[in-house]
C-alpha cells in the first residue's frame, strides 16, 4: 500500500504520520504543497497536522489555495481516500471537503493531552477494525478544534452516519473538551472516502507512550 502524506509550510506531524504508516507495512512518500499532481500510485492521501501558514487568517484557510489542493479534490472526486489529521482536517473542511468548521476552542486555550473517543459508526474504510462502541484513547492538540455545523448540517450527518467519533470519557460518556458540536472529533462526507478527525491516531501507536489505539484506527485503510 501507497500513503502519500501532504506537507505544507507549518505542518509538524508529516514524519510523525510516515512512521505511523510505515510500522503497518505500508509505503509512504511526502508530497510538497506546491505539487500539482498525487504520485499515480497512491492508496491514501493523508492531509498531515501541524500549523500550515503558522494558521494565519484561520487554521487551513490559506493552505486550501495551494496547487495541491486542486490535485486532492480530483483524487477524491474519483473516489481516492483522504484523512486529514487535525490542521488537515481544518484543511479539509475549508477546500469544502468536509462539511462543518473548526473554530477557537470554547474555553480559548491551547489543548494538549490524551482524550477518549468513541466510535460512532465503523461502517467505513477508516474504521472498520474497530466496533461502534468501542472506545479508544488518542492525543489531542488544538487550539481550533471546536467543530461546528449548523442543525440541518448535524441532522444530516447523523442520517447518512457521517459522524465517526465522539469525545467521551473511558466509559464512553460525553466529555467534551473544546464544544463542539454533539461532542464530534470526527467526520467523512457521505461517499465514505473523506475523513477529517481532530485527534492524533499516528500519536498513539506505542502502547510504551501512553496508548496504541491508534494501530487498529489506521489499520483498517491497509486492508481496503
Amino acid at each position: 500500500m501507497k500513503v502519500s502524506i501532504l506537507q505544507f509550510p507549518g505542518t509538524n506531524c508529516e514524519y510523525d504520520t510516515q512512521y505511523a504508516f510505515e510500522k503497518l507495512g505500508a509505503q509512504t512518500e511526502i508530497v510538497w504543497h506546491k505539487s500539482e499532481s498525487i504520485p499515480a500510485d497512491t492508496d491514501l492521501l493523508v492531509v498531515a497536522g501541524g500549523f500550515s501558514y503558522g494558521d494565519y487568517l484561520r487554521s487551513g484557510a490559506i493552505a486550501k489555495f495551494s496547487p495541491v489542493m486542486q490535485a486532492v479534490k480530483e483524487y477524491a472526486s474519483k473516489g481516492g481516500k483522504v484523512l486529514g489529521i487535525c490542521n488537515g482536517f481544518q484543511v479539509l473542511t475549508e477546500s469544502r471537503l468536509l462539511p462543518g468548521a473548526l473554530k477557537r476552542n470554547e474555553n480559548l486555550h491551547f489543548i494538549s493531552k490524551h482524550h477518549h473517543l468513541k466510535v460512532e459508526n465503523n461502517d467505513n474504510t477508516f474504521l472498520k477494525k474497530l466496533d461502534n462502541g468501542d472506545v479508544v484513547n488518542i492525543p489531542i492538540a488544538h487550539h481550533d478544534g471546536n467543530y461546528y455545523i449548523n442543525e440541518d448540517g448535524l441532522k444530516e450527518l447523523e442520517a447518512n452516519g457521517q459522524i465517526l467519533l465522539r469525545y467521551t470519557d473511558a466509559e464512553g460518556n460525553i466529555q467534551n473538551p473544546n464544544g463542539s458540536v454533539a461532542s464530534i472529533a470526527g467526520v467523512c462526507n457521505k461517499e465514505k472516502n473523506v475523513f477529517g478527525l481532530m485527534p492524533h491516531p499516528e500519536r498513539a501507536m506505542e502502547a510504551v507512550l501512553g496508548s496504541d489505539d491508534g494501530v487498529k484506527m489506521l489499520e483498517g485503510f491497509l486492508e481496503s
